[in-house]
């Protein structure tokens, strides 16, 4: 499981390998990544030391997650289905159907003005 502490420990064991060099670490906003626990150590690092946080989820930015709304839509939602086997040969006819035509889905997606 992962913790504030576990995260901590981490943070040391970094910083112990790279001990000559400062760290820019990519990280996001989870809990255990701003948590009060971190400060002390954050603080005494702050010269090699810095946590860069990506941008909260914008989901409605990412292209992807437009494409997983619409096989959402298109095979799950409102559609029964008797069995696994059912479901992964709509999502084989959905992908099928998104590779035979890429310029539609770039339009629902929203990446060309077609």
């Amino acid at each position: 499981m992962v913790s504030a502490a576990s995260f901590l420990e981490f943070l040391k064991k970094v910083m112990k390998r790279y001990a000559n060099k400062k760290v820019i670490m990519i990280i996001d906003n989870a809990r255990i990544h701003h948590a009060k626990l971190l400060r002390p150590f954050l603080k005494e690092h702050h010269q090699r030391l810095y946590l860069l946080f990506l941008p909260p989820y914008s989901p409605n930015l990412n292209p992807i997650e437009k494409l997983w709304r619409w096989l959402k839509d298109s095979v799950i939602s409102n559609v029964f289905h008797k069995n696994q086997s059912e479901i992964e040969q709509a999502v084989q006819r959905f992908l099928d159907f998104t590779q035979s035509c890429p310029e539609r889905v770039l339009r629902r997606i929203g990446r060309i003005g077609c």
